[in-house]
Order: C-alpha cells, then structure tokens, then sequence
C-alpha cells in the first residue's frame, strides 16, 4: 500500500507540470449562470507583471508561407515586444496602447504609426488591449461590461452579448474546467469578415495558466491569414529589456 501512495503521489507531481488540454467530450458539464461563468473567466485571468517566452510560429496567407522563432516579452498594459528570427533576425516589433512600431532588418524597412500595421498582419482590426488578451487567452471585450448569454456548445460554455454589436458579433468558448478561453470568434457577416482564435492547450507553471498553442485564423471575402503560436518556454515577472529604436537608412513602409 505504501508503495501504491508513492506512486501516486509521483504520478501527481508528473501531471501538475504537465500541460493542460481543453476539456473532452467525455466530460460532463455543470449548466452556470451567464454572469456566473463571465466571473469565472475574468477571475481567471493573468495576473502577472511580466512574460518572457520564447515562441514558434508559422504565418501563411494569399501571398506567403513562413515560420521563424519569436522572442516575446510583455510588460502588462504597457508594451508588447517582438524579435523574430530565422538563422537571422527577420523583424523587431513594439507595440504600446497608442502606437505600433517595426522594423526588418531582412528587408531594410520600417513602420512607425497606428495599429493600421496589426490590421495588415492580422488581418482584422485590433487594438493594443485586444492583442494582449488574445496573446494570453483572455476574451477581447469585458465580458462582465454587459450582459451575456450562456450556452454549452463544444464542450465549452459559449458567451454572446446579449445585445450584439451592430458591426460584428462575439462568441467566446470559455473551458469549464479552468475557464480560461477554448475559442473566440468575432464575426462581421455584412463585410464577410470571420476571425477564430483557439487555444488547444495551456501550460501550467507555477499555478499560472498560459497558452502552450494559439490557432489564428482570419478571413475577409477570398483573403486569409492563418497563424499558429506554439509557447516553447514562458518566465514571469523578470526585468525586461524592452529597448527599441529603428535604424537609419530603412525605406517606410505605406499601407
């Protein structure tokens, strides 16, 4: 029996640094309150100062096909700082609530201006708060702002405004074991426009959940963009260098 406990207790330790994936179809779940499962969600969400991760991502759309390693840092609220390479240095990125700047080394170019840049990569309009819930799995609106419906659909509960915005409508997929976000979709049927954002898995370091994947898809009449995050390796609240200046002699880039 003793040996039995052991075991357990090792098979435990194994699990608890392990990832955590989205809930199954076997799973049952407990019908909730809206406004119950909105609190949930929004109690769940990072509360850390600082992220550090070291991330791989493939891009693809109409015109290109690429994958490259990112380093990502995150000073919450603040800034969002991007380096990504292939063998070289491809791009640098620095993003704060009122401005997107970038440069490539790569291509000599660079931009400094409105987050007319994320609509052109992403392929949707986002702001700087958006962009960082989505990064850390978090819904892009309030959901406790107004009143929600709830629904269990893909073995989530699904939220929606009550009352839907007149230009898009919102669907978030919230796992009800950890309540962090399965999925959320933004959707403009007038313009044709659909972005779907999914987190197959989360990795748990000390007691914080993080997105291990995040699957991007946007679409808007016959264009796309499709990009894939997978988390190699995440630190939280270290001191962060977050120095960005853009050389001389880079051709601007217009949009």
């Amino acid at each position: 029996m003793r040996y039995i406990t052991l075991l357990l207790i090792v098979l435990l330790s194994i699990t608890s640094c392990k990832s955590t994936k989205n809930v199954t179809s076997s799973t049952a779940i407990k019908e909730l309150s809206a406004r119950k499962v909105a609190k949930k969600h929004s109690s769940a969400n990072f509360d850390k100062e600082t992220v550090d991760a070291r991330l791989k991502v493939n891009y693809k759309d109409n015109r290109e096909n690429v994958g490259f390693s990112v380093r990502m840092k995150i000073k919450k609220d603040e800034v969002i700082w991007l380096k990504g390479s292939k063998m070289i240095t491809v791009f640098k990125a620095k993003i704060t609530p009122t401005r997107v700047q970038f440069y490539s080394p790569y291509k000599k170019n660079f931009f400094d201006g409105d987050f007319s840049m994320l609509k052109e990569l992403l392929g949707t309009d986002i702001n700087f708060q958006q962009l960082q819930n989505m990064l850390l799995g978090e819904a892009l609106v309030d959901v406790k702002s107004e009143r929600q419906e709830v629904a269990i659909h893909d073995n989530s509960y699904q939220l929606s405004p009550k009352k839907q915005s007149e230009l898009f409508d919102l669907f978030f997929y919230i796992n009800p074991l950890h309540f962090k976000l399965n999925k959320q979709s933004v959707i403009n049927p007038l313009k044709n426009q659909r972005l779907d954002i999914s987190y197959p898995k989360y990795s748990k370091k000390n007691s914080t959940l993080f997105p291990e994947k995040i699957n991007i898809q946007a679409k808007e009449n016959n264009k796309f963009t499709i990009i894939d995050i997978h988390t190699r390796s995440v630190e939280y609240n270290t001191k962060l260098n977050v120095d960005f200046t853009i050389p001389n002699g880079y051709k601007e880039i217009q949009l």
